[in-house]
């Protein structure tokens, strides 16, 4: 008994045709049974939190009711169930407007959501969610529903809630809730786990990575999992993809949900055929008695400029602009000043573009007017009274508000997580009995080092993959490597002091190493690097996507034989 689990979507406004690409897709043999879309993220709730300030009916997102003026109808006429977070703050608004959809088109779906993340917000939050897990779909799809709609949800609920439905699950089967947590891992963001953002794209055919599909999972009665695509599809499937995804934003052994803790030195990857990677041996533990909630508030208002300078002089020009722009506003200062110069130039360009550097400048503040006209009038009056050849991207405006996340825990029992199914009936959801703390797992033993021998300075990235993001203000790179011989030297040679010495905009910060011999990875963890979140852009690369990418690059030295 196999429950084929597709998604089309990794965030709010990923490919809009996807939806139909899954729902057609596979043909009679291969069609899937649940279609899930993952619309929410950090960055998201604030967006649908600041919506909801002007409309208070809004907060959903609308991307999804467009794409099912179409995918409604597929559904219905295949049997496929769909399951989505794009209720976001308003999963009941969303159900609503599903239902009115539905008449519209002269069809019977019934429309379930899912709700109670949503908590009495604090310290001046604009939204504050609970990430439920997957029981409340689970008891929707019990009902009969067609379409399950919730709030905050973790991502990997949008699969663990089908399965459960699906395979009669109790609660405590922990190694096969396990086992749909690391599969819902694996699709949660779409072609992520089939050539998308994939560190090693250059081995395969430029043609087949242009337009990834999307990914779908095999589900086994025993937890295990086959993640594949529908044929014909662009991308690839292959033990690389997975362990990329696997790896982004996670951290240690542990990786704890409210329904189940899987423990990811489990996880055992098999290449099954073309396109076709198993997920077996995952083993799970009793999920830990707490939720997470994120915190989506305003934290104040921004602003920048970007100085072009070209040819020569670089530096000079730097700190020429720079000290007249601090004078100017030396009387109303904004509580935060930023500068940083970026060196695109080179010498001797062919062009006016590659012989410019860029020096870029944010400000934040509280109060709207540190950041607006004092700014914009400190910029734009320099224009004939600065360093030669003075112009900038474009002129500053007036400033706009940014966003901060964060996160806190609550004991689950506190959370009213319910499902209201189809017929409006309201069924509140039991909180799990068995839970059990998080705690670090021991290291566990390394690989025997490779023996001494001749090495060549290169960037890691020649032997190495890595895939990163953000949760709050960290971030998390992790790296792995393809053959026992690469693992035996990348488990002893890259430590957190030699991770510093690659990555100097580290210097300072608490980093955590987490070793994962299964997956022969490393996964390394850089707290506050993204100051208060993506929402605030306190970084150049505000999710961290590329910092891992940046860690590959740089040289180090690398065992002959590996090369």
């Amino acid at each position: 008994m196999v429950l084929r689990i597709g998604n089309a979507s990794g965030f709010y406004g990923d490919r809009f045709d996807a939806v139909r690409e899954m729902l057609t897709g596979g043909g009679p043999e291969g069609a899937i049974d649940v279609l899930t879309g993952d619309y929410l993220a950090e960055l998201t709730m604030l967006i649908l939190g600041r919506d909801q300030l002007k409309d208070p009916a809004s907060g959903y997102a609308k991307t999804f009711l467009r794409q099912m003026e179409e995918g409604l109808g597929l559904a219905h006429d295949r049997g496929i169930r769909i399951v989505t977070n794009a209720g976001g703050l308003n999963p009941a608004g969303l159900a609503d407007a599903l239902r009115v959809l539905a008449a519209k088109l002269g069809l019977p779906t019934r429309v379930a959501h899912v709700e109670g993340d949503r908590l009495p917000a604090v310290d001046g939050a604009l939204a504050a969610n609970a990430y439920l897990g997957g029981a409340g779909i689970a008891a929707c799809l019990a009902a009969g529903a067609d379409v399950v709609v919730t709030g905050r949800v973790t991502d990997a609920a949008l699969v663990t809630g089908p399965a459960q439905w699906h395979f009669g699950w109790g609660p405590e089967e922990y190694d096969r809730l396990a086992g749909a947590v690391v599969a819902g891992h694996v699709l949660e963001c779409g072609t992520q786990a089939t050539g998308g953002n994939y560190a090693f794209f250059r081995e395969h055919d430029p043609a087949l990575l242009r337009r990834p599909g999307f990914p779908l999972a095999e589900l086994h009665e025993d937890g295990s999992a086959v993640i594949t695509k529908h044929p014909g599809t662009g991308g690839l499937v292959d033990v690389g993809t997975v362990t990329a995804q696997l790896l982004y934003e996670t951290a240690g052994a542990r990786y704890a949900g409210p329904d189940v803790t899987a423990r990811l030195d489990s996880v055992r990857l098999t290449r099954e055929g073309p396109d076709r990677v198993r997920i077996d041996g995952v083993r799970g533990e009793a999920p830990p008695p707490t939720l997470k909630v994120g915190l989506s508030r305003l934290g104040g208002f921004r602003n920048e400029v970007v100085f072009v300078l070209t040819g020569l002089d670089i530096e000079e020009k730097a700190a020429l602009v720079r000290g007249q722009i601090e004078d100017a506003l030396a009387e109303s200062r904004p509580r935060e000043v930023r500068w940083e110069l970026v060196r695109t130039d080179r010498p001797d360009a062919g062009t006016e573009e590659t012989a410019s550097a860029l020096l870029r400048l944010v400000v934040r503040d509280p109060a709207p007017e540190a950041v607006g006209r004092a700014l914009t009038g400190a910029a734009i009056e320099l224009a004939l009274a600065s360093y030669p050849g003075f112009h900038v991207t474009a002129p500053p405006g007036k400033g706009a508000p940014y966003g901060v996340f964060e996160s806190v825990s609550v004991p689950a029992a506190d959370v009213p997580h319910t499902a209201v199914l189809p017929d409006g009936t309201r069924v509140p959801v039991p909180v799990p009995q068995g839970t059990r703390e998080l705690e670090p797992v021991p290291e566990p033993d390394l690989p025997e080092p490779l023996p001494p021998g001749p090495t060549r300075r290169v960037p890691l990235g020649r032997i190495a993959g890595a895939r990163s993001g953000d949760k709050g203000g960290d971030a998390n790179v992790g790296v792995w490597v393809r053959t026992e011989e690469e693992w035996r030297w990348l488990a002893h040679a890259l430590t957190v002091d030699r991770v510093r010495e690659l990555l100097p905009e580290t210097a300072g910060l608490e980093i955590t190493r987490h070793v994962l011999p299964g997956l022969r990875a490393l996964n390394f963890t850089f707290a506050g690097i993204l100051g208060e979140g993506v929402a605030s852009q306190a970084r150049f690369d505000p999710q961290a996507k590329a910092l891992g990418e940046w860690l590959r690059s740089r040289a180090t030295d690398i065992p002959e034989g590996l090369l």
